[in-house]
């Protein structure tokens, strides 16, 4: 079996599924029979099922205070080294104490990237206040993962447009590794230009089952992009069994489904 990596997923608190503002993603998974409080054993059994080797848990910021907090992210990755891998917030309305506690966690927990997701705090990432963070990423050497395409739960999706957004980043930081998850739609195209005219720059297909793909996603991973695109269940709105449904049937080369199930991911994330 190939090795599997979930780009982007949680462990989620109650505080976190609880949220008003993801009413809409619990009413799209009302038939799903998910629990309303999600044990780690629920989400170590979802990994098992869809044969994930390694999860990268992100912690979650927001205005309204720390929805998954770094010491949450870190007690999981403890109860299962190896498989769950810590991924970290920032409160972007205090940059200089982000970047403190960015390198903190990274150096002292091992987490191996960041993530922000710009339509929580309604700041594009040309935002001034994400600025500090790219630095500290570079330096630190590990990815900068964030969102783009319109926004499911109810808030603005103007913040997910690749261009000119993530372009203009890339351009003002081409040794930032950016990780662009849930694919971009509708503006996948976009997404695929900025990812093939930027080395550093990546997309995680997230908050999609492998039967939702763009058609020009699937193009992409089978010519030039291939070694672009990174599997995400965006667990657990996604379990990944139910993201990998059909992937036999979207014709990828042997070496081409590799790359993106858990080779792409091996490299971005230094695992």
């Amino acid at each position: 079996m190939p090795l599997i990596v979930d780009a982007w997923m949680q462990h989620p608190t109650p505080r976190h599924s609880a949220d008003p503002m993801f009413a809409s993603l619990r009413r799209w998974t009302a038939g799903q029979g998910r629990p309303d409080v999600i044990t780690p054993e629920h989400t170590i059994a979802a990994l098992d099922q869809g044969g994930v080797d390694h999860a990268m848990a992100a912690a979650w910021s927001g205005p309204q205070g720390w929805l998954i907090d770094h010491e949450e992210v870190k007690a999981m990755a403890d109860a299962y080294p190896g498989r769950i891998i810590g991924v970290a917030g920032a409160d972007l309305f205090n940059p200089m104490a982000a970047v403190r506690e960015l390198r903190r966690v990274v150096k002292d927990y091992n987490f191996k990237a960041l993530r922000i997701v710009p339509w929580l705090w309604n700041l594009p990432p040309t935002d001034r206040r994400y600025y500090p963070l790219y630095a500290e990423c570079v330096e630190l050497g590990i990815p900068f993962c964030t969102q783009v395409g319109h926004t499911g739960p109810l808030r603005p999706s103007e913040t997910g447009r690749p261009i000119p957004y993530l372009d203009e980043v890339a351009l003002d930081f081409p040794e930032l590794v950016i990780v662009a998850g849930h694919i971009g739609y509708p503006w996948t195209e976009e997404m695929i230009a900025v990812a093939t005219k930027h080395e550093n720059v990546y997309i995680d297909t997230s908050a999609y089952t492998v039967k939702r793909y763009p058609p020009e996603l699937i193009r992409f991973m089978k010519s030039h992009g291939k070694h672009k695109v990174l599997f995400g269940t965006n667990y657990p709105m996604i379990t990944p069994s139910r993201a990998l449904d059909g992937l036999e049937g979207i014709g990828l080369d042997e070496e081409t489904k590799e790359l993106f199930l858990g080779g792409n991911a091996k490299k971005v994330f230094k695992l």
